[in-house]
């Protein structure tokens, strides 16, 4: 029986990944106390994590010293700072890694934001980083942009475990998992063990119910309020039952046939923005047996102190979830121009934070010479 609330969320078939990690996190047994205490399973990271974790932590200051004493540049103190983090964290989910014959237990590391609309310069970073953590329960993270698209083909034909991240619409996921199939098709064609092979597909939530709000508030119409914070868990309802109908089809079962593995569905952008929403409604709307719900660890707090998990959340939802965003579109709010928007933004906020872990790394390198 399940004796906390991550632990119904474990058992109802969600994988509970931090979207989190820093060198504190790993020291100090924090990160190996979540995974004994809290049910995690994995990590995500991505730039603004990154930068966060090297702005305020003292753990890398040896390291910082032994590449600036190298003549170490920015760039590569930067990837060996991330990669050194994540092979660290790999090490600490192998067991569960081994154990769950590759479906969790993984790490996840994302390609420089600066190349999210360049397939061939996004293809050659997850090369780069695929080799240099060299674990096998990594993943290498690549947003859903149009020229993402080319590279997640690309990557996975060459063999490597990919997460897919900024996914926004539902068109675009349907993309997603084409490129997904595809590389699949890929790989078989040049011999490599298809089971080896993972993928996450990391569908956004949040951030739907933010932009979506902002325009149903600007309406203020009756109508537009009632739909108010209703498009994020719909969206994502819908997310799953395309999943479903993809992973159904001829093309997939014969992939799956020869050793292939579904791409998860996994739930970002998890943490509730709103104070006047309840702070588990993104983890406790959406369970479904397959997933991955990576969270802030506020909002893994906050689902073990007091989530509520009833169940699946999500099979059975799509009349309802489709009425929503009929709903949406009838009192004005485009859908497809919010979805871009956010897009955009996403790519954009990981620039800044880019440019904000450089910042602090040139620093800390001229600091120790």
């Amino acid at each position: 029986m399940a004796t906390s609330p991550l632990a119904a969320l474990s058992e109802a078939g969600v994988s509970i990944w931090l979207d989190d990690l820093s060198r504190e996190r790993i020291a100090t047994g924090n990160l190996a106390a979540l995974i004994a205490e809290k049910n995690v399973v994995g990590v995500t990271t991505n730039p603004s994590i990154f930068a966060s974790a090297l702005s305020n932590g003292e753990a890398y200051a040896a390291q910082v010293k032994t590449l600036a004493a190298a003549g170490a540049d920015v760039d590569h103190a930067v990837f060996e700072i991330t990669t050194d983090d994540v092979q660290d964290a790999s090490d600490l989910f192998r067991p569960i890694y081994d154990a769950t014959n590759g479906f969790d237990g993984r790490v996840s590391i994302e390609v420089t934001p600066g190349v999210a609309n360049d397939t061939a310069a996004t293809v050659a970073e997850a090369k780069a980083l695929w080799a240099k953590v060299d674990r096998p329960n990594a993943l290498i993270k690549i947003p859903a942009t149009l020229a993402g698209l080319d590279a997640i083909t690309e990557v996975i034909g060459a063999g490597i475990s990919v997460n897919v991240t900024l996914i926004f619409s539902l068109s675009r996921y349907q993309a997603v998992i084409e490129a997904y199939l595809a590389g699949l098709e890929k790989a078989r064609a040049a011999g490599i063990d298809l089971s080896t092979i993972h993928s996450v597909a990391s569908f956004f939530v949040s951030r739907v119910d933010t932009e979506i709000d902002k325009r149903l508030e600007a309406i203020g119409t009756d109508e537009a309020l009632a739909l108010k914070s209703k498009a994020g868990v719909a969206n994502a309802q819908l997310a799953y039952e395309l999943f479903e109908q993809q992973f159904a089809t001829e093309r997939a079962a014969e992939l799956l046939a020869a050793g292939a593995n579904k791409q998860r569905p996994l739930w970002a952008s998890t943490g509730v923005k709103d104070p006047n929403l309840p702070d588990t409604l993104y983890v406790t709307g959406l369970v479904a047996p397959g997933v991955v719900n990576t969270m802030p660890e506020k909002t893994l707090e906050a689902t073990f102190d007091h989530g509520v998990v009833t169940g699946d959340t999500v099979t059975g939802s799509y009349a309802e979830a489709k009425a929503v965003l009929d709903e949406l579109a009838a009192v004005g709010v485009d859908y497809d121009d919010v979805t871009l928007v956010l897009e955009n933004e996403g790519v954009e906020k990981f620039v800044i934070s880019w440019n904000e872990l450089l910042e602090t790394v040139t620093a800390a390198l001229e600091d120790a010479r």
